[in-house]
């Protein structure tokens, strides 16, 4: 097999040659990068990460082998799959569309052993308790046999323009995403905290990571009046993965304005975006086999949020968005960190006993959300 060397830079993820200098300048962000920028070996299979890689340096931890998918696996997607044609219309009924996006990062040491589990979840959730149907849901996942259906960044970003194309009062769309985040400097002037948020496609060292501003101007901006997009993001730093311009504070029970500096508009066309994110931008998250007794990893956010629904909904009436935190937080204060060789919880992110996430609604428009009822 023939291997080359290349470059990155570790803050805005540049490639280029090596060279024999003891410095580096970043051809992309000008930074002057010592010994921190190293040599990584690529194949035709993807990145050979080494020790003190850029993965171990920020974090990230090798899982214990993983139970999660079964030999006998075969898709989650319909046959033929949501890519093949557009979802039916349901009379009477609003259209309703999901990607759901799980990567699990099976070939480097930042293996996520919950991710398909929380896909599979999340699948389920919609099926059985809002009424999808199987082939309105597209599903990318490595348990895919179709290379179309991989998790790598030409697909999540075509899977989030199929998302929404062609969308019409009436439409209910979901984005659900279980995987890494990151952060990285903007450059743009139109974050508050100076960084842009990113997801992580299982192709990220390659191809790159998929920023906030990208979701924002694929998703968010298209969307008209009547259309409601939920945007679920299970992941590291995500608190404003979609850059809507309100984000709600939980201590005062007050939206906060999150406008860019820049002025430029992060809005809708007259419809409704709600985000909900597994922790703020500058937090982590966490999977964990606390909930499962120690059976099954899962994304502490999304195990919890799927509880919620589901026991609200049981109750005979659907749970509001503020019962719906309030729930999920007083959970995650309830779980004690038992560490990662007790199989309990492996790092999106962790600091003292405690999980340290708080889960981030935002909205394109304020709401009450003692009032509105959380219904996909």
């Amino acid at each position: 097999m023939n291997y080359r060397p290349s470059l990155m830079c570790d803050i805005c993820r540049e490639r280029f040659l090596p060279t024999q200098a003891t410095t580096t300048r970043c051809v992309r962000c000008n930074r002057v990068l010592l010994p921190t920028v190293r040599p990584r070996w690529e194949d035709s299979n993807g990145i050979q990460f080494r020790e003190g890689s850029f993965a171990q340096k920020i974090g990230f931890q090798r899982p214990p082998p993983s139970k999660m998918v079964s030999k006998n696996f075969t898709t989650l997607n319909s046959t033929p799959s949501a890519w093949e044609a557009a979802p039916p219309r349901v009379t009477n009924r609003p259209n309703k569309r999901a990607l759901i996006c799980g990567v699990s990062y099976k070939k480097g040491k930042h293996k996520l052993n919950g991710t398909f589990n929380d896909v599979k979840n999340f699948r389920d959730l919609l099926i059985d308790n809002f009424g999808f149907r199987p082939d309105n849901i597209l599903v990318l996942s490595e348990e895919e046999q179709d290379q179309r259906l991989m998790p790598t960044r030409k697909n999540i970003v075509e899977g989030l323009q199929w998302l929404v194309q062609g969308c019409q009062s009436g439409d209910s769309l979901v984005f659900y995403f279980s995987g890494h985040g990151l952060r990285q400097p903007d450059f743009s002037d139109d974050e508050l905290d100076g960084f842009d948020e990113t997801i992580c496609p299982v192709d990220f060292m390659e191809a790159g990571m998929i920023l906030d501003n990208d979701i924002n101007r694929i998703i968010v901006s298209p969307l008209k009046e009547g259309v409601t997009l939920h945007a679920i993001v299970d992941a590291c730093h995500s608190g404003t993965i979609l850059d809507l311009e309100n984000v709600y504070n939980k201590q005062t029970k007050q939206w906060i304005d999150n406008c860019p500096p820049s002025k430029k508009c992060k809005g809708t066309k007259g419809g409704l975006a709600i985000s909900i994110s597994a922790c703020d931008d500058a937090e982590f998250a966490a999977d964990t086999s606390e909930f499962s007794s120690g059976k099954t990893m899962n994304g502490a956010m999304t195990y919890l949020l799927i509880d919620a629904i589901r026991t609200g909904q049981s109750n005979a009436s659907n749970i509001t968005y503020g019962d719906l935190l309030d729930k999920i937080y007083r959970q995650i204060e309830q779980v004690p960190r038992t560490g990662y060789f007790g199989n309990a919880i492996v790092l999106r992110g962790l600091f003292g006993k405690k999980i340290i996430q708080k889960l981030q609604l935002s909205a394109s428009k304020p709401f009450n959300v003692y009032e509105k009822e959380f219904i996909l």
